[in-house]
């Protein structure tokens, strides 16, 4: 859908005079300029490629795509395929008799350099990746029997592959990994890094930036069960991910590494006993220190997790953006039951970590979702408030999982952020600080910068209520008087913002009325 489709402009829109501030009106926003602003990434306005439409890229001028997810584990970018794991019988190749070497990745390259993103790669360091371009499968019916279920799908080499389960429940083992894998190897990546740098140039001068260390290391036992059957320590995957690192940064030194990129709760806390003591990300964090201080060279740029929000009906769904930062809010996960003993407050929490373990390291959530598949106004709304926490709380770079269709509501939430009036507008690159007397009833997001060439404030206002909020907005620091353009996106039109009446601002201050269920950007100048 193109741009003009989604956004309309109230018919008959006049300025609207300032009230008097309530003395008692709930929720209070404060946009305090006093209080330290500072930058926003533009890497966490981030999708996965798999499904992204070219079109939405571009218009939500998303700030990175990551090419990654369980298929990207086992990647030979020499036959330009992979094994789907367990998520498809264990199925590998792409069919085709003379495969084009990094031929998909290459081309999310290109695509995303006409769009004006950057591109985060996952660098396999599992010990074997994928041998051939010929479809192929690791548990063969023909040779290990039949399986509790089988590829629906046509034979492969004239044979039925099964999911590695036998009808009596025993999993199955791979017994000639060498079949359809051969071992992996530094220089094999290496070599995967010098093809890109060669094509598109190092990562700072428009090539590709970022390099991710696998994907869910600790989940291979599962995932990747044939190749994998014991899956991999903490220790292991530290040290992989070191010879890994070093790889890439010698083949480009500017590259940025991500790590270790591994799933929700279980993936974070792996075995402390078998790591110092420590939850996983932690002994990450300390045996990425520890390398760099007996070689000298840093191997981890960003300190990497994957999130998937837990909730059951859309007032949990707006509630739980809370876990990424709220030290009075407990999701109530088994995390934070049986290890943390106190809310999770996400985000802090990793900055803590690597304060702690490996100061300097920047923060990302490359893997997060928290879309109920609905397409409904909480997906919408609960989306717009993470992203606005993400530039609150200085996260580096993130990537939501999966990418929405163009014409779904969470879709409208980074075109909130990227380009809210159809024209290429966006949110500010400055966070302003900003704060709500009630964050669940209507959360706030200040940031600076320009709007058609114009000096302004962008104010994201979020209603996660079924009635109209009428908000006192103050200043401090700024004095904003005259016209503040509002656009909104509610459950009342899932289809399009729609521009409403313009808020007069006078010395610094308005009231705005927020309208139910929907997310907002105020424009002031």
């Amino acid at each position: 859908m193109v741009a003009r489709l989604r956004f309309a402009v109230a018919v008959g829109a006049v300025v609207v005079s300032t009230p008097a501030l309530a003395a008692n009106t709930n929720p209070w926003i404060v946009v305090d300029y006093t209080a330290g602003t500072y930058p926003i990434s533009p890497y966490i306005y981030g999708m996965a490629e798999y499904g992204l439409n070219p079109t939405f890229q571009q218009e939500a001028a998303l700030g990175v795509v990551r090419w990654g997810g369980d298929g990207t584990t086992r990647y030979n970018w020499q036959v330009d395929s992979s094994n789907a794991g367990f998520d498809w019988y264990f199925v590998g190749g792409n069919g085709e008799a003379n495969p084009t070497p990094s031929g998909g990745p290459d081309a999310l390259v290109v695509a995303d350099q006409a769009a004006g993103s950057q591109t985060l790669i996952t660098i396999p360091i599992i010990p074997w990746i994928n041998s051939t371009s010929q479809y192929t499968c690791s548990f063969r019916v023909s040779v290990y029997g039949q399986q509790q279920e089988e590829d629906p799908y046509p034979p492969i080499q004239n044979d039925n592959c099964g999911n590695s389960i036998a009808l009596n429940g025993t999993q199955l083992l791979d017994t000639n990994i060498p079949y359809n894998h051969i071992p992996n190897q530094s220089s094999i990546q290496s070599g995967w890094v010098q093809h890109l740098v060669g094509r598109f140039g190092a990562g700072n001068a428009g090539g590709v930036m970022f390099y991710q260390l696998d994907n869910e290391p600790y989940g291979w036992g599962n995932t990747h069960r044939d190749v994998e059957p014991n899956g991999a320590t903490y220790a292991t995957i530290a040290s992989l991910g070191q010879q890994y690192a070093a790889a890439v940064k010698q083949a480009d030194p500017t590259a940025l590494v991500l790590g270790p990129s591994d799933f929700t709760l279980g993936g974070w806390i792996g075995d402390p006993s078998a790591q110092n003591g420590l939850y996983a990300g932690q002994y990450y964090l300390q045996q990425m220190a520890a390398y760099q201080a007996a070689t000298g060279k840093r191997a981890l740029d960003y300190f990497d997790e994957h999130y998937y929000f837990e909730f059951s009906n859309p007032a949990e769904q707006l509630l739980s953006t809370r876990t990424l930062w709220d030290p009075q809010y407990n999701g109530h996960t088994w995390v934070e039951r049986w290890f943390f003993h106190a809310p999770m407050m996400l985000i802090p929490r990793f900055r803590q970590w690597v304060d702690t373990y490996y100061p300097g390291t920047k923060l990302a959530l490359s893997e997060y979702s928290i879309d109920s598949g609905q397409k409904s106004i909480t997906d919408a709304l609960a989306e717009a408030d993470v992203l606005g926490i993400f530039g609150r709380e200085k996260l580096d770079l993130a990537s939501m999982w999966s990418p929405p269709a163009p014409t779904d509501p969470i879709a409208f939430s980074f075109l909130l952020y990227r380009n809210f009036d159809g024209r290429g507008s966006q949110y500010g690159a400055t966070y302003v600080p900003t704060t709500s007397l009630n964050q669940t009833i209507v959360a706030a997001y200040g940031a600076a910068g320009t709007v058609n060439g114009a000096a302004v404030t962008t104010l994201v206002l979020i209603n996660k209520t079924n009635a109209v909020q009428n908000c006192p907005v103050s200043f401090r620091g700024q004095t904003p008087n005259g016209s503040a353009a509002m656009y909104s996106y509610s459950g009342a039109d899932l289809t399009q913002f729609h521009q409403l009446a313009n808020v007069g601002f006078s010395n610094g201050k308005a009231t705005v009325a927020v309208p139910a269920m929907s997310m907002n950007m105020l424009v002031v100048p």
